[in-house]
């Protein structure tokens, strides 16, 4: 068992220009030694840090903007600045804000008042906090922080380089990868929503038997919930991205690079590919299948299995050009619905003409 330590929070990250340059993969205009404290938004960056213009439209505040560089796409070298030129400015910020981040202050080591059970392995540099629960035979990798009031059931396993925020769950036999990021609030392997009905209509619990495993370089926002499979295993897959409020079911398989947004639905069974993105309060059935590549709009309902590369919208969910159209269709269903009201009534009138003759 490691011990608790006393350790110091180390200064903060500082970079000279020409480092940050090569880190990011940009171009420098201007002095290269220049030293870098900091990431800013261009209304509030200090005169030792960094920001970044996207696009022509934030031109206007890059004379009131007090960063020492700016980072800009090819479009805009001519600002007369210092600047980091990227042709994917958006990127090279993220890579930049991941240089300077710095985690919630955890020491190295197991808190006095968190529980250690038996036969836990800790690897080195573990940090446990205060009223943390890890349960017996739990592996915990290297560098990993398990923050204050976080639970891990027995025989839980995670990676190396992790990060489980304060009150996150992790209940028996799930399996986390290496740098996984779970936020506060997350239950990784509740039961599955599964009963079947006897001859008297009532619900009979199907226990839930098997896990959740959890691929390498995900990240889970926080209030998520991860239902362990009724058999096997339900699977997030290597550098999926899941937002707050987040339900997947039993036995869902998510595909590597997908991005699930907050309040989506993905009923049990159902297997989504490689690099899907379902917006906002998206609601899945379950046992279908969503190919790799696909797009579904907010607040559409997937009730069928999906071919890759499709962009959908809508409830029922349908191609998301058709979904723009019907759209575009129902702001004028009032003004649609008076004129054929005034069509009917001519055509009355006319009929009643003929007849008269």
């Amino acid at each position: 068992m490691v011990m608790t330590t006393n350790q110091d929070q180390s200064s903060p990250p500082s970079f000279l220009l020409e480092e940050l340059a090569k880190l990011m993969g940009a171009r420098i205009k201007g002095d290269p030694g220049i030293r870098i404290c900091g990431l800013g938004s261009i209304e509030d960056a200090q005169a030792d840090q960094l920001s970044f213009v996207s696009d022509k439209r934030y031109l206007p505040l890059v004379s009131q903007c007090k960063a020492a560089v700016l980072i800009v796409p090819p479009a805009l070298e001519h600002l007369d600045r210092p600047l980091l030129i990227s042709a994917q400015p958006y990127l090279a910020m993220a890579r930049a804000a991941q240089l300077f981040w710095e985690p919630p202050y955890l020491p190295v080591g197991v808190a006095a008042t968190a529980f250690i059970g038996e036969g836990v392995h800790l690897g080195g540099g573990v940090s446990v906090g205060p009223l943390a629960h890890v349960e017996r035979h739990c592996r915990i990798g290297q560098r990993t922080r398990v923050y204050g009031g976080a639970y891990l059931g027995c025989n839980v396993v995670v990676g190396d380089h992790c990060f489980i925020y304060p009150g996150v769950t992790i209940l028996d036999r799930c399996s986390i990868g290496n740098r996984v990021i779970i936020h506060s609030g997350t239950v990784v392997g509740s039961d599955g929503f599964g009963f079947a009905q006897d001859e008297n209509g009532r619900h009979v619990k199907i226990p839930q038997t098997g896990i959740v495993q959890i691929d390498d370089d995900v990240e889970i926002g926080a209030n998520c919930t991860i239902d362990r499979a009724a058999f096997g295993r339900t699977w997030i897959q290597r550098g999926t991205k899941i937002d707050n409020l987040v339900q997947i079911a039993h036995n869902v398989v998510i595909g590597e690079d997908s991005i699930l947004i907050a309040q989506v639905g993905v009923s049990g069974s159902t297997r989504v590919g490689k690099h899907v993105i379902l917006a906002g309060q998206v609601g899945v059935v379950g046992h279908i299948d969503i190919g790799d590549g696909v797009r579904v709009g907010a607040q559409s309902g997937v009730g069928r299995s999906l071919k890759a590369g499709e962009d959908m919208s809508g409830s029922p969910v349908m191609p998301h050009k058709d979904w723009l159209k019907m759209s575009a269709i129902l702001r004028h269903l009032p003004q649609l619905r008076e004129e054929l009201r005034q069509l009917k009534m001519k055509v009355q009138e006319l009929d009643q003409v003929v007849h008269e003759e």
